[in-house]
């Protein structure tokens, strides 16, 4: 069996290690897998069984900062870079993997150049017989100013380590041409695979809180903001909205923090919501999937993997996009779906009790538009991969899967 390690940094949220987790799940089947976690480790998420999991001493950031931060307090920052750079070049030693994927570099987490150059150099060096291949979701974020700087030095690394770029996305909702203007600098393989979507979990371990929402006949909203580093406004806009609709809409209203919320916000959630009968706080749920299907709405920011659940569940979604950082990733996400007329874009002006309980009552009389999209990004990863090594590995025309050529007028 063909050996894949996989390196995955989360520094902010968990989108990364949701999305890299789904594509493991599919690799599994075909390959021997190492994974290599590069972020603070989230309790309750399951990597799939059979995937060898290594934990690098974990490096976040946050919002006021962005600057990178070590969790375990026995490490200065350097000493964990050291630490960090060795064992990868020990794991791969060890391992000596057929392909190294590594999700999102060089398009970003260009902060860790200090252990991902060396690992690239010392994959390089294998002559050959290691791929290597960057795992990157629909959307670049770049800011304006950089945008030149930036495409060429991604050009620059692309060309000299990668020798496939997985883009996974639909090129008819979201080319990459969209956000990256170099495509056709590329020179190594490009291909779209469809959207990433999560696997329902198959045996339901369901606590009976889960078990007595889930399965009760009473209509629910749910909130969520992903990891829970950012989206406090937006939950506690919910939470003051909880009384106005218990006077107006018999919904039970779930919220989910994120496990990455400071205690400072979650109590204060807590205390916030403690004379309302009608909703609960909790940190984290492996059943969001669950709760979206069985949601008549979901209010949330616009992160890939939520837009993923909102658009394979069909729930009603309002939607605020984070705008921190002077990212766009999420507002054009977000827009491209509100324009469809799939979610009910909403921005900080609605983050009023009132005014958020009037439009959340309008929009449960609505019935929005669906779309038909390519969500087939796990299994087509996994093929490609495998065509690798089915035929020598010189240029497109020798694939059994050819890329899938990019749209020449660009935009989403």
């Amino acid at each position: 069996m063909k050996r894949i390690m996989f390196y995955c940094q989360h520094i902010l949220g968990m989108g990364h290690l949701v999305r890299s987790r789904e594509i493991v799940r599919g690799l599994t089947k075909d390959f021997q897998v190492c994974f290599i976690n590069g972020g603070e480790i989230i309790q309750g998420f399951e990597i799939p069984a059979g995937v060898e999991v290594i934990n690098l001493p974990a490096i976040k950031t946050d919002l006021e900062s962005a600057e990178l931060q070590v969790l375990d307090d026995a490490f200065s920052l350097s000493e964990a870079k050291d630490i960090r750079k060795n064992r990868l070049l020990e794991i791969f030693k060890q391992f000596q993997p057929d392909i190294l994927i590594v999700e999102l570099f060089p398009f970003g987490r260009r902060r860790f150049s200090f252990e991902l150059i060396p690992l690239l150099e010392l994959a390089k060096s294998n002559k050959g017989s290691t791929k290597i291949v960057s795992s990157l979701r629909d959307i670049v974020v770049i800011k304006p100013e950089k945008q030149v700087k930036h495409e060429e030095k991604v050009c620059n690394l692309i060309n000299k380590y990668f020798d496939i770029l997985l883009v996974h996305s639909d090129p008819e909702l979201v080319s990459l041409e969209a956000t990256f203007s170099r495509v056709n600098d590329l020179k190594c393989q490009v291909y779209y695979t469809g959207y990433v979507v999560q696997d329902p979990p198959k045996n339901l371990i369901l606590t009976d809180e889960d078990r007595e929402i889930i399965k009760s006949d009473k209509p629910l909203i749910l909130a969520s903001v992903g990891g829970g580093r950012f989206g406090h406004e937006l939950l506690e806009c919910v939470v003051n909205t909880a009384p106005f609709l218990e006077k107006l809409l018999p919904h039970h209203i779930q919220v989910f923090t994120g496990p990455f919320i400071p205690n400072s916000k979650f109590k204060n959630l807590q205390e916030m919501a403690k004379f309302s009968k009608n909703i609960y706080i909790r940190r984290y749920t492996p059943y969001l999937l669950n709760y979206m299907k069985k949601a008549d709405l979901s209010i949330n920011m616009s992160g890939y993997n939520t837009i993923m659940n909102i658009l394979t569940t069909g729930v009603r979604a309002m939607i605020l996009p984070f705008t921190g950082n002077q990212e766009q990733e999420q507002i054009i996400r977000a827009e491209k779906l509100s324009d469809l007329g799939i979610v009910k874009f909403i921005n900080h002006n609605y983050l009023q009790p009132d005014y958020l309980a009037i439009n959340i009552i309008n929009y449960l009389k609505e019935q929005p538009n669906k779309i038909n999209f390519d969500s087939g990004g796990v299994e087509k990863t996994v093929n490609i991969l495998r065509e690798c090594f089915k035929s020598p590995f010189v240029s497109s025309k020798t694939l059994s899967i050819p890329p899938i050529p990019f749209k020449k007028e660009g935009g989403i």
